[in-house]
């Protein structure tokens, strides 16, 4: 059977990236594989270990690499919180950039915030109570 399995995001400044989706977000780093003959590191953050068939996100650093140009394809990534009111604000008070405030969809009911990454990725918080 297929699963999904992760999501590649090149970052910057991987310290900078696993701090963000570790602390602030509450990912776990699962696995670190540091390639110095290809001039690259992958840092796998996830809510759930791979093996669970949770997707993670992989944050490739590229050695000497420092910032990239956001594409107009790519739109954002969505994770489920219980309260998005106090999440947001609990990102903001860690310095996160909130780019649309917590509020019901536009012609629905569902709670939605967005917040950008270090590397300027949008990320979608989506209210799940219960």
């Amino acid at each position: 059977m297929s699963s999904f399995l992760h999501t590649m995001l090149r970052v910057g400044d991987l310290d900078r990236s696993v701090d963000f989706y570790t602390r602030l977000l509450g990912m776990q780093e699962l696995r670190r594989n540091d390639v110095p003959d290809g001039k690259y590191t992958l840092v796998f953050v996830g809510y759930a270990p791979e093996s669970t068939g949770a997707g993670v996100i992989e944050l490739t650093y590229n050695y000497g690499v420092d910032t990239y140009e956001m594409g107009t394809a790519f739109g954002h990534i969505a994770i489920g919180v219980p309260d998005i009111y106090a999440t947001c604000e609990a990102l903001r008070g860690a310095g996160a950039k909130i780019t649309r405030e917590p509020g019901p969809v536009k012609f629905g009911t569902t709670v939605i915030a967005f917040v950008e990454d270090p590397d300027g990725y949008k990320i979608e918080l989506i209210e799940r109570k219960g």
